[in-house]
């Protein structure tokens, strides 16, 4: 990840930690299920609080799942978390049958998503998690760029009244984000401006936001951007990601995660259909995560500023 050495840091789960811990005071339906992993995605602090009001599944992904679906079903809010390649990876059926088909308000939560998993290696990346849980009818897919969007992100889910999907890495990230910061469910955020018109627009999702703000920035007297931060994968900002496509009349897409179904498919599919620009991708290829640590990583899989600026460049150079 490029330098971060002047920029706060933090865990994206942490927000979520802190948000569950504020729902559990001004809600008493609010309730929290975890599969043995309670300390790492940050329900710990509820646990303790609430002991009444959580439930310890074990490695038992698809009873969290069909547990959580039972409690919305009579009038809870279950937040349900777990490493995301285990959930909604291993229990993908379950979330299918008994939350998405159902349209019962299950908060999913997929902790340790994407290449930041590091040395756990490929079984343990979440590269596919967006992708399975857009695909499903009736859910709503968050992917925070920082902290403090996912705190506001987990109060969103709550009110939200059907199920969500809320995407979390393990590593600290930069936080690029206040409190005073607008986040609302499928409104997109213009987060950088070139002084003149944009050449290129750079939709980003999740912590990687972070790269694309740095590439903007390297590119500013060469190649004039704007970066979007799409923290909801579903339902799509339409208007705003055709809007901004049009103005700057080439895209790239930025993601932690496998383009096909990703950030990268959802876009195209608009574009494709409201208004054809030239599009690069920035984002895993048909391929699997490794053992690494984190940022190297990054780098290996392309997904670092540098690699974001020359796709940029490549997008403005098809532009006719």
């Amino acid at each position: 990840m490029s330098d971060t050495s002047e920029i706060k840091v933090a865990y994206t789960r942490d927000g979520f930690g802190r948000a569950l811990l504020a729902l559990g005071e001004t809600n008493p339906n609010v309730v929290a299920l975890c599969a043995d992993l309670a300390e790492s995605t940050r329900m710990l602090a509820f646990k303790e609080k609430y002991p009444e009001r959580y439930i310890e599944l074990g490695v038992a992904e698809q009873n969290l799942a069909t547990v959580a679906s039972g409690l919305a079903n009579y009038g809870k809010i279950p937040f349900m978390a777990s490493y995301a390649t285990f959930s909604p990876g291993r229990n993908n059926e379950q979330i299918r049958t008994t939350i998405s088909l159902n349209n019962v308000p299950v908060k999913i939560v997929g902790s340790h998503a994407g290449l930041s998993v590091g040395p756990d290696g490929a079984t343990h990346q979440a590269l596919e998690d967006l992708a399975l849980m857009r695909v499903q009818p009736n859910m709503t897919v968050l992917s925070p760029c920082d902290e403090e969007e996912a705190y506001k992100a987990t109060l969103a889910a709550a009110a939200s009244p059907g199920p969500v999907y809320i995407r979390l890495a393990r590593e600290k990230t930069p936080v690029m984000t206040a409190p005073e910061t607008p986040f609302e469910i499928g409104k997109a955020n213009v987060v950088w401006e070139s002084d003149h018109a944009p050449e290129v627009a750079i939709f980003a999702t999740g912590p990687l936001l972070w790269e694309a703000l740095v590439a903007a920035k390297d590119m500013e007297h060469t190649l004039p951007s704007v970066v979007i931060n799409i923290h909801t994968l579903k339902p799509l900002d339409k208007e705003r990601i055709v809007a901004v496509a049009q103005e700057a009349g080439a895209v790239v897409t930025v993601e932690e995660h496998q383009v096909a179904g990703g950030l990268g498919g959802a876009v195209a599919e608009l574009l494709a259909a409201e208004f054809p620009v030239p599009i690069e991708f920035v984002g895993v290829k048909d391929r699997f995560g490794q053992s690494g640590d984190p940022k190297e990583l990054l780098e290996y899989y392309g997904l670092t500023a540098a690699h974001i600026a020359a796709a940029a460049k490549k997008a403005h150079a098809r532009k006719s």
